[in-house]
Order: C-alpha cells, then sequence, then structure tokens
C-alpha cells in the first residue's frame, strides 16, 4: 500500500507543478477539460524516470501483453 501511495503523491505533485500552479481557469468546465488533456500527455507521451524512460501507457500494455 505504502508504494502505491508514493506513486499518487508524485503524480499529484507533478499535476500541481506542470498545470495547476501555472494556469489561470474561468470556471470548473475549462479546469475539467484542461485536467482531461494533462492526464492523457501525462499517461500518453510524458516520459516516467521511475518506468525506465517508458510512458504509463507503453508500460500498461506491455503488461497486457505478457
Amino acid at each position: 500500500m505504502l508504494q502505491i501511495n508514493i506513486f499518487v503523491e508524485r503524480l499529484w505533485r507533478s499535476l500541481k507543478q506542470e498545470f495547476i500552479y501555472i494556469r489561470e481557469f474561468k470556471n470548473a468546465r475549462e479546469l475539467r477539460e484542461g485536467l482531461r488533456s494533462y492526464f492523457e500527455f501525462y499517461n500518453q507521451e510524458r516520459f516516467h524516470q521511475g518506468l525506465d524512460n517508458k510512458t504509463p501507457d507503453e508500460v500498461y500494455e506491455f503488461s497486457k501483453a505478457a
């Protein structure tokens, strides 16, 4: 359980520093749309050092194939 918590804490830190703190949102809809885009980027394009410089989607697809 502790290991999962580490990943979640890191995700929130990245989200705040890379997305939330550097933008202004006019309303909740704009925030939701932005979050959707950020998580697509985070999972599909952003490389993660803890995942051997792969994206989460690459790791997930590999684990499904194995």
